[in-house]
């Protein structure tokens, strides 16, 4: 009789190790198999690098917070993890174009490094139309300009018809060409 009880208790206490090394396991795992492809992403949403990583991170803690939320298999999974990481991009860029608003002298251009002066005039003008894009009319010139993935493809992440993402695509592309012209026509 001893010997059941202890084999039981073994029995119990080693399927709880394994129930508290699973979530940990998974969310490696979702890190292993889709952290290059969030931060590629992330680079392309945010002005710097460090605001890509913590977008990143941010996303996988999200993630291990409500980790029974995340799908299974790897394209639901990706595609989960992208739209947590677009919205988190929309909140901050409503965050921003608050503080803009309320103190518009704060708001600076994006620093940029590149071959030249010439390149570097040309990506702060992009980045100054891409920020007076709504913010999921911006998420998708991204994902198809930037990152160059197909409209179902973007439909299918964001949640959203293939119409959808092809109005968005078009007014987008009409509204940066209009800000750029706009911004090209103001500098020197």
């Amino acid at each position: 009789m001893n010997m059941t009880m202890i084999a039981r208790t073994m029995a119990l206490t080693s399927s709880l190790d394994q129930a508290v090394a699973l979530p940990e396991q998974r969310l490696a795992e979702l890190f292993d198999a889709h952290h290059e492809r969030l931060y590629r992403l992330a680079r392309r949403l945010a002005a710097n690098r460090d605001d890509a990583r913590d977008l990143v991170q941010e996303t996988y803690l999200r993630a291990a917070q409500s980790l029974a939320s995340v799908p299974a298999g790897r394209a639901n999974e990706e595609a989960w993890l992208v739209r947590v990481l677009i919205n988190l991009c929309r909140d901050r860029w409503r965050q921003q174009a608050v503080r803009r608003r309320l103190a518009p002298t704060a708001h600076a251009t994006p620093t940029t490094v590149g071959s030249g002066e010439a390149a570097a005039i040309a990506r702060a003008i992009i980045w100054r139309a891409l920020e007076q894009l709504p913010p999921r009319r911006r998420a998708i010139i991204v994902m198809c300009e930037l990152e160059g993935l197909p409209i179902p493809s973007i439909a299918q992440t964001l949640g959203v018809t293939t119409v959808t993402v092809r109005w968005h695509l078009s007014k987008g592309r009409r509204e940066l060409a209009r800000v750029i012209g706009m911004q090209g026509s103001t500098e020197p």
